[in-house]
Order: C-alpha cells, then sequence, then structure tokens
C-alpha cells in the first residue's frame, strides 16, 4: 500500500516535471535551485513546528519531490 509521504513526493515530482516541460516549450526557460538553498529547504520543512526560525507550511515529502532534481543532480 502506497503511503501518504510517498503519494506527496510523487506529486511533488509530478508538478516539478510538468513545470519544467511547459516552461521550456513555451519560453525556453530551465529552472533550478541551487543545492545549498534546496538542502536548506529540506532540512527546515523536516524540523518540528516549535523549532522552526520561519513559518514554512509545505510538508517534508512534497519539498523532497519537488526539489529532487537539484539534490541529486548538478547542473552547470
Amino acid at each position: 500500500m502506497i503511503t501518504l509521504f510517498l503519494l506527496l513526493a510523487l506529486a511533488g515530482s509530478l508538478l516539478r516535471l510538468v513545470l519544467h516541460w511547459q516552461l521550456k516549450k513555451h519560453w525556453g526557460v530551465s529552472l533550478g535551485v541551487p543545492q545549498a538553498l534546496a538542502g536548506a529547504l529540506v532540512v527546515l520543512a523536516g524540523l518540528p513546528e516549535f523549532l522552526k526560525p520561519i513559518p514554512y507550511p509545505v510538508p517534508l515529502s512534497l519539498t523532497i519531490g519537488l526539489l529532487v532534481p537539484d539534490l541529486l543532480l548538478r547542473r552547470g
């Protein structure tokens, strides 16, 4: 059975894929987030509510799904 965490990560990845495809098709632009910022966002999403320095309402699984290409691949 697929868990909610996995479904949200998959939804984030699909959202990122569709956004990248549409931006590349219409304007020839590719989005990318620096690895340091992507890592910081994942850490911020994983912190408990009382430790977060700023409010970050996006769940950890969705953040990982959106940022997995930036965390795994290095763009030149």
